[in-house]
């Protein structure tokens, strides 16, 4: 009896184990918690990692948000898409990249999409910098624009979207980030500048 008295143990326990780990019938599985927007630098960040595989010398010429109607944006600060230029100085080649949460129309694949590539040749009101000098993410930049004169608009006209551009234009000496009540600049009346290096306000434009 000695002799069988650990193999039973043994089995018991076993048994025991698994009758804790094992799921019930009527225990059902936790549902996918659906993709959330991001913030710019997060979507940059993304891009620029598929980027550098294209050109080790990519540079940032621009990013900006894209509105995408079937995810409802609710925290000011992220989109569920964005879109990027990159520049390479060397072999004189810029190429455009998108980030989106999910699939959506427009050619918008969810993750990182490449673009074609085109020739690039310096010039108008904007130049290409380096991903290093974006040290300001949109959330921050969001409640900087809030602070001088964005939060008086949002009393005025409440429910506007809020987008972002970021480039590096004559009038800074930084790259910026502008804070847009509106889907685009060239539909809105009111936006902010906010250096994306130091996070300081820069101009109010109307």
């Amino acid at each position: 009896m000695r002799k069988l008295l650990f193999p039973i143990c043994a089995a018991v326990l076993l048994l025991a184990g698994c009758s804790e780990t094992a799921p019930t019938a009527g225990e059902k599985k936790e549902a996918a918690k659906p993709p959330e927007p991001v913030t710019g630098e997060t979507a940059l960040d993304r891009m620029f990692r598929v980027a550098r595989s294209w050109a080790p010398d990519a540079q940032v010429l621009q990013v900006n948000t894209i509105t995408l109607s079937e995810v409802p944006n609710i925290s000011p600060g992220t989109a569920a898409a964005w879109q990027a230029t990159f520049v390479s100085p060397s072999a004189g080649q810029a190429r455009g990249y998108t980030y989106s949460i999910i699939e959506a129309q427009g050619n918008l694949h969810q993750g990182v999409f490449p673009g074609q590539q085109q020739s690039y040749n310096a010039h108008g009101t904007t130049t290409p910098f380096p991903i290093g000098a974006v040290k300001i993410d949109t959330t921050a930049a969001y409640k900087t624009a809030l602070e001088n004169g964005g939060s008086d608009y949002d009393k005025k006209t409440p429910g506007k979207p809020i987008s972002f551009v970021l480039e590096k234009i004559e009038k800074f000496a930084d790259p910026s980030w502008r804070v847009i009540w509106g889907e685009s600049a060239g539909t809105s009346n009111f936006s902010v500048y906010v250096d994306a290096t130091t996070g300081k306000f820069l101009e109010k434009m109307h």
